[in-house]
């Protein structure tokens, strides 16, 4: 029974909203309840999830454009995923961070430093948070992202289907 809905297209959207809405209820959680600042990149690697809520409860809605909404959240969590990507390599050193990211060029006067110290990031991107099993969270987020862009891309598949 738990297996028919999962599968079924009809349902499909609104798993994505639910598994996204989960997504960003964690890092709420982890900011707010536990205090973890975000920085620039675990910022950015929150709107697509948003965006995939919002097409999934489109494609709840919108049964004849149900496979391209579908599609569409697939696509953004896996643009969100690929922001997750950029961040763990920032995080292991593997490539540099934006220099927005923390740092950045060296202030010349007073006045640039104070200004440097007003626009800088709460948290460095850098420097990992919280790790938990060896991954931090954007390393779960990859993990997490590839998931549920199998299950939406599948979904999307399905769904296309069905409306044949």
């Amino acid at each position: 029974m738990i297996r028919a809905f999962l599968l079924d297209p009809k349902h499909a959207g609104l798993m994505v909203a639910a598994l996204s809405s989960f997504t960003l209820g964690l890092v709420f959680i982890a900011q707010y309840g536990f205090g973890l600042a975000p920085c620039e990149l675990c910022l950015w690697q929150r709107w697509p999830h948003a965006a995939a809520i919002l097409l999934g409860l489109a494609a709840l809605l919108l049964p004849r454009w149900r496979p391209a909404l579908l599609a569409l959240a697939a696509f953004s969590i896996l643009v969100g995923g690929g922001i997750a990507v950029f961040h763990v390599g920032v995080e292991e050193k593997w490539w540099q961070g934006l220099t927005s990211c923390g740092g950045g060029p060296t202030p010349n006067s007073i006045d640039a430093l104070r200004a440097q110290l007003m626009t800088a990031p709460v948290a460095r991107c850098d420097e990992v948070a919280f790790r938990f099993l060896g991954l931090s969270m954007a390393g779960w987020n990859v993990l997490w992202s590839a998931c549920l862009v199998v299950f939406a891309a599948l979904a999307a598949k399905r769904a296309g289907q069905e409306n044949k």
